[in-house]
């Protein structure tokens, strides 16, 4: 469960970024989002590897 809040934080802590970006213009912001939501992408696809794992050796 822990992998959850992983991603729970990730993307809480982009919420900022994501406000200056969309609300203000700001590009840096954007860039911020941009490898934030390159590093949830990769936590995500981690985490879908360990369920497979987990699915298929309890078999």
């Amino acid at each position: 469960m822990s992998r959850f809040n992983e991603v729970k934080d990730l993307i809480s802590g982009l919420e900022g970024d994501f406000e200056k970006f969309y609300d203000k213009g700001n590009k840096a912001a954007g860039t911020r989002v941009r490898n934030g939501m390159n590093e949830i992408k990769k936590l995500a696809q981690d985490i879908r590897k360990e369920v497979t794992d987990m699915k298929n050796s309890k078999k």
